[in-house]
């Protein structure tokens, strides 16, 4: 009898679904419950940084809010830079911007002029990836600033929505991610 849960089902049994949020028909998945358990934290921060660490990352581009959270981490553990993409009108200076749609509407997200450098290479971070329309914004914001993409990093993929199949059509890479539904 194996006692030993995966890092996926660690993860699975933490994630709480809240109905009907933020619309009637949205089961949000709520990643609220692993933030607040440090031993699965650093579970999940260990295995992104195995995986990440051979290759060659300048910057991680997180998505706000929850993206900033493990984004951070990486940038930190991988010794480069935090790129902060921030939902119009949050950033203090100038900056570009990139229109989406989203599972459940649409918006647009604005990066500094001067975050991606030339060449450098970009690992895209966010929470989850559902129609992959935020982080496919993402990564034209780094293209369009000169930026190599490194690859896409989610905690949680939602396999039913379009957002993995987008992401591999659209850009060539397969996202990463610890856990599927």
């Amino acid at each position: 009898m194996n006692l030993t849960m995966s890092l996926e089902e660690k993860i699975k049994s933490s994630v709480r679904e809240v109905m009907d949020y933020p619309k009637p028909g949205i089961g949000f998945k709520d990643i609220t419950p692993v933030l607040a358990n440090p031993v699965l934290m650093k579970e999940i921060v260990h295995a992104l940084i195995s995986f990440y660490k051979p290759m060659r990352i300048d910057a991680v581009a997180a998505v706000e809010a929850r993206g900033f959270i493990l984004g951070s981490i990486l940038a930190y553990e991988l010794g480069c830079r935090f790129l902060p993409v921030r939902k119009t009108g949050k950033l203090p200076y100038q900056t570009i911007a990139e229109s989406y749609d989203l599972e459940y509407g649409s918006a647009a997200i604005e990066m500094h002029v001067d975050a991606v450098l030339p060449g450098n290479r970009i690992l895209i971070h966010d929470d989850l990836l559902a129609t992959g329309g935020t982080a496919a914004a993402t990564a034209r914001l780094v293209r369009a600033s000169g930026g190599e993409l490194a690859g896409f990093s989610f905690l949680i993929n939602l396999s039913f929505l379009p957002g993995e199949k987008k992401l591999l059509h659209d850009f060539g890479l397969q996202p990463d991610y610890l856990v599927q539904y």
